[in-house]
Formats: structure tokens, sequence, C-alpha cells
């Protein structure tokens, strides 16, 4: 979704002053994340007719492999909730020692809540957002107890989050915008949370998708669907909506009440992996035998247009065999035919490999050594605790944001 676009949009009809150039960050997070960025990953190499082709960087998209990891470090199936109130919890969390039953169960909540924590940490800022199906409301729109409701969660990154209110750092009003479909058509949702003398106001809105002759998308009010409410106001609670970041303290500009994400400051480190990586495989695709023969050894055949070609020894292993034209008459005629069998440098590529795997394992606060290939031996828990004692103090450290929005 084009973020940008639509924030212009939303500065434009409603007269807001939101800042959509720190989401050109988020973008470039999430192309990391994919493994994909233009920049880095199309490579132009010149061919020998003076064509230029494009070559895809190989990736390792270690980026991706960072942010499961810390999902997996922070919330996962060993994570309980402490829960004073013994009918709370059974509501919440079902009878059962393990918690996984109860309303939390329904809204399949652990599996989207790891997601959130992966998504949060490649885009800096993850928020769970409630909502109410089959919600009573008055004529003014004000919410009245409703025992028939269902309670209902989504799970926004960053590129879905429009911080409009921000007080201490803590954001108090904000819009969550997503891409659907409306009649088979594409439109944004946009569901926006207001503070007003204390009370909450949530307000739905449908916007319908084109695209103008340069590309560039337009946006148009929609109808609200049946059966949805385009207000409604509720006193006495908290917000329907909390956010949080990776816990490290954001050094870039802009985008107030969103976060950073976790391999912000290790770009560089990114780069230097797919670098390494790229050219272990190189050597290993061009590593293969090579035999340089003279044409003279080869059957020849004419096509339509008159031009020779020559026929390798063996068609079916042809990309081995590369033919050199040979100097006729001259003294020192070298053999017919040369086998050579080039060196691959396992040992140097590993290495440089491993390198970049290191500082990346670094600068994502993962502990110096996170990712290992040459280790072959097994820690106990405590020796593991004290050689990865850097790890645990940041995921102590970052399990502060999770656990509060919780």
């Amino acid at each position: 979704m084009n973020v940008a676009a639509f924030i212009d949009y939303l500065n434009k009809t409603k007269h807001l002053h939101l800042d959509a150039d720190y989401y050109g960050n988020i973008e470039v997070w999430r192309q990391w994340w994919k493994g994909d960025v233009p920049d880095i990953h199309d490579q132009k190499e010149d061919t020998p007719d003076g064509s230029t082709i494009s070559r895809r960087l190989a990736s390792l998209r270690m980026p991706k492999h960072v942010c499961e990891d810390w999902a997996n470090l922070l919330l996962n199936d060993k994570t309980t909730l402490q829960i004073g109130d013994a009918s709370t919890s059974a509501y919440l969390l079902g009878s059962d020692e393990q918690q996984t039953g109860g309303l939390l169960r329904q809204l399949h909540f652990w599996e989207n809540a790891n997601r959130l924590v992966e998504q949060a940490y490649w885009s800096g800022t993850g928020a769970f957002v409630m909502s109410v199906e089959n919600l009573t409301v008055d004529a003014s729109g004000n919410a009245l107890p409703s025992p028939q409701g269902s309670i209902r969660l989504d799970y926004d990154p960053a590129c879905c989050i429009l911080p409009i209110s921000v007080e201490r750092g803590v954001v108090t009003e904000a819009a969550f915008v997503s891409e659907c479909m409306m009649g088979g058509k594409p439109a944004v949702y946009m569901q926006t949370h207001t503070v007003r003398n204390g009370s909450h106001t949530i307000t739905n809105e449908w916007f319908e998708v084109t695209d103008d002759i340069s590309g560039t998308p337009k946006f148009a009010k929609a109808k609200t669907p049946p059966g949805t409410v385009e207000s409604i106001t509720v006193s006495g609670s908290p917000a329907w909506f909390s956010l949080f970041s990776p816990a490290a303290v954001k050094n870039l500009d802009g985008g107030m009440g969103l976060g950073m994400s976790i391999f912000s400051e290790a770009l560089d480190a990114a780069q230097m992996v797919d670098y390494a990586f790229d050219n272990y495989r190189q050597d290993i695709r061009l590593g293969g035998k090579k035999i340089f023969y003279d044409r003279s050894l080869c059957k020849k055949w004419v096509d339509k247009e008159g031009k020779e070609h020559a026929v390798p020894p063996d068609a079916v292993h042809r990309q081995i065999f590369y033919e050199l034209p040979a100097p006729e008459g001259s003294i020192d005629q070298p053999a017919a035919w040369r086998e050579y069998n080039p060196d691959l440098r396992t040992a140097s590529n590993h290495q440089a490999v491993q390198d970049a795997l290191d500082m990346m394992s670094f600068k994502c606060k993962l502990g110096c050594h996170r990712y290992k290939f040459d280790q072959g031996t097994v820690t106990t828990a405590t020796e593991y605790t004290g050689s990865r004692q850097d790890l645990v103090q940041n995921a102590n450290k970052n399990q502060i944001p999770i656990e509060t929005a919780l």
C-alpha cells in the first residue's frame, strides 16, 4: 500500500499535518525484510556483445530471520500471563494450566501475536487494535453493555499506523489503515481512535482506490458497509489499541510515536552478508571443471544465415567446454585441448560469510555468535546463559514494551 499517498490525501481532506517522510524508512526496512532491495539485489552486468543484463544477487534474507528469532524469543508457546482474578483468568486463558483456552484461543492470539512481534521488529512498531462485533449502541452512537458482543483483535505493523496525538512518547490517538476489497475492487479501511473529554471515539471509514494516468493512487470516500457503525463513543474505558516497539532509542528524525526496525543499524552488515554469500555462490557456480579446446576438433554446421557454429564434444555437459581460437603456424602451438579445475576457495568464503553473520548478529542485539555453523557441540543452559549474557540482557529489555502493550 502506498501509505505516503494516503497520508497526503488525509492531510488535504482532513487538514492534518501527518509526516509521510518517515514511512520511506519503513519501506526500506520492508524491502530488506523481504530480501529484495532493488538498489542492492538487482545487479547489472555487461555481456560480450556489449549489452547489459540483470543478475539477481543471492541473499540469505537475514533481516527476516533476525525478526523471526526475536519473535520466538519474546512471545512464544512458553509465554504465560499472570492474572490475579480467577474469573478473568478463566475468561481470557481458560481453566487449564497450559493457558491454551479462553478468549485468547478463540482469537488465535498466540500465533497472531508472534507474527505481530516479527512484523513490529522489521517495521519498528506493532499495534494490537481491538474491535467488537454485535455491539449495541444508542441513537447518539454511545456503546452500551453488550453481552452478545464478540471481541476481535487486529495486528498491524508500522506501515498501517498513523499516530495523531503523542504525549510524553505515548500515542494517545491514532488511525489504523489497511488494504481490503469492496465489491471486487481495491479499497482502504481506516479506523480512527480519538479522545474527547475522557471518552474514546472510534470512527470507521472506507475509501475507494483508483490509479490516475501517472500511476499515482487516488482515493475517494466510500459508503460504510451494511452492519458497520460509522462512529461509536466509549466512556470509562482505556484506549482500544496498544503499541510496542523494539526497546532501542530511535536515532532517526521524524516518525513521532513510531519506533525503528531492530536491524535499522545493521543494514550495512546485512549488505555484507549478501555480498559474501553471493560471492560464495558464484564461486561454486563458476567453479566447475572446464575444458578449453581448439575449434578444429569440433564438427561444424551452418545456420540459415550462413553463420558457422561449432558443436562441442559433449552436448550433454556442454557448459564445461570452451572453444578457443589457436594461433595458426605458431611454433609454440598449444595442445588441442586442456583441462582446468578452478579452486573453490571454500574456507575463505565460509569465513567471510561467518564474519558478516557475526556482525549482523551483534548489531541486531542477538549477541556476537548467534549464527554459528561450526560449533558442533551442545551447551548446557547455564553455559549458554553465561556466554550469551548480552542476548539475555537485551531480551529482558525488549520484553518490557511487549508486557506493557499486553
